[in-house]
């Protein structure tokens, strides 16, 4: 494993990918998202970086693993039995393989994320 290096974040200049929900997932509204994806690993199947929403709600089903941190901005994630939790900035938490339920960003945010998808 020789000539492994560190990735940080902020020395990266990742081009930022822009892009809209499917209608199928759309609940309210219909936000531009920005993704900076920083790092991939060979497998494919790690990958980090930052993502950036407008305000509007939308379906989540998750196939993959998450930890986030939210840096700016209000969300509610809301499981498929209508349980709520508020995030905000400062925020961190894992949202397991299996969830479903719905995001909704109340105010522009941004998190960063770190997702492994089996």
């Amino acid at each position: 494993m020789a000539n492994l290096q560190l990735i940080k974040f902020s020395d990266l200049s990742t081009e930022v990918e822009e892009y809209y929900l499917d209608k199928s997932k759309l609940i309210a509204g219909n936000p531009l998202q920005r993704l900076w994806n920083h790092y991939t690993d060979p497998s494919g199947k790690f990958f980090s970086g930052i993502w950036q929403s407008e305000v509007g709600k939308w379906a989540i089903n998750y196939t993959e693993e998450e930890f986030c941190h939210m840096l700016e901005g209000v969300s509610i994630v809301t499981n498929e039995d209508g349980v709520a939790v508020t995030l905000r900035a400062g925020d961190s938490f894992v949202i397991p393989r299996g969830f479903k339920g719905s995001w909704e960003v109340i105010e522009a945010s941004k998190k960063e994320y770190a997702i492994y998808e089996q």
